[in-house]
């Protein structure tokens, strides 16, 4: 290890890779970041091990990218084990800011999760019913694998966090803006701010057209082809730009793909979902009811709301893990 610099690590918890990517992804300022740190610690692409950071004295890390949510045991020690060794972690992504998609397993509980996997799955041949054991006795010995946690939960559900970088994954130029920020010793802002984004929706960095016409029914992306430079939603397609945080410049709807939500909603006290959901139906007009007939109207509201085959999926893609809705589970620990 680099004598001198301070230690930059990075960690992923239960994450797709997606962040370790983007990271990767800033292509040669890598060796910015080499210039300014001794990048020591990152699973995906270094060799260092858990005893190495063990062995570091509390702080010494200086900086910790904590990508991913915490899904199991392992998840939860690592996290408390680099909150320990690092004087800054910053909670990077969608997953490790909110819970991101692995906390939508939320909704179902765990063993419901588990048997999915192991027994219900198409394809799957387990005519034992064998669901994996956190221990599990062998002719050698015993086999030890972490345990799922009750909830998957996000970084802050466990830790202290000291920053947070949305996004699926965090763009790469702010990532290099966060790194740039750091090594030139400028003065930090308030603990618990948000880095990387902006306090504008989606919509206001989208070159998109707005035409102030509202959609009669919502489409899903395989149903229609786009119009080129028109406002997705007022196309029908369930773009959440307009409940959604900026910072990545609008990356999805520049080609045609609706905003999920990933860089988190734009009023961080306020429910992500309820806030799509506002956004949505403010752009929705399934027609004006006609008569007193109200089988009728749900049958158009329906028709209209279609479009959202998966509502939890879809207006808690990200966000699951810290929203107000309360889904099966004892807190998180095992």
């Amino acid at each position: 290890m680099a004598a001198g610099k301070p230690k930059l690590a990075m960690y992923w918890a239960a994450s797709c890779g997606g962040c370790e990517i983007a990271l990767a992804n800033i292509h040669e300022a890598l060796l910015e970041v080499d210039a300014h740190f001794d990048f020591m610690f990152c699973p995906c692409l270094l060799d260092t091990k858990r005893h190495h950071i063990e062995a570091l004295e509390d702080g010494e890390i200086f900086l910790t990218f904590f990508n991913g949510a915490l899904r199991t045991t392992e998840n939860l020690e690592m996290a408390e084990l680099l909150r320990r060794k690092s004087k800054l972690l910053i909670a990077f992504g969608s997953c490790a800011a909110h819970g991101g998609i692995p906390a939508l397993a939320n909704a179902r509980g765990l063993q419901d999760v588990l048997e999915t996997a192991f027994l219900k799955a198409p394809g799957l041949h387990n005519p034992d019913g064998i669901i994996p054991s956190p221990c599990t006795s062998v002719p050698d010995g015993e086999l030890h694998l972490p345990a799922f946690l009750e909830r998957v939960l996000p970084l802050a559900g466990a830790v202290e966090v000291d920053y947070t970088l949305p996004g699926c994954p965090p763009e790469p130029e702010q990532i290099l803006a966060v790194v740039r920020h750091v090594a030139s010793g400028a003065a930090l802002p308030p603990r618990g701010a948000l880095l990387g984004c902006t306090d504008r929706a989606v919509c206001d960095e989208c070159g998109r057209e707005k035409r102030g016409v509202l959609a009669e029914r919502l489409l899903r992306p395989f149903q229609a082809i786009p119009e080129p430079g028109w406002c997705l939603l007022e196309q029908g397609f369930l773009c959440v730009g307009n409940a959604t945080r900026g910072g990545c410049k609008a990356l999805c709807p520049s080609v045609a793909m609706p905003c999920t939500g990933c860089y988190g909603a734009l009023d961080p006290d306020g429910d992500p979902g309820a806030m799509t959901l506002a956004g949505m139906a403010a752009a929705l007009a399934p027609g004006a009811p006609q008569g007193k007939d109200e089988a009728a109207l749900h049958t158009r509201l329906r028709e209209a709301l279609s479009g959202v085959a998966d509502p939890l999926g879809t207006f808690y893609r990200y966000s699951l893990a810290d929203s107000v809705i309360q889904t099966p589970g004892d807190g998180g620990r095992p």
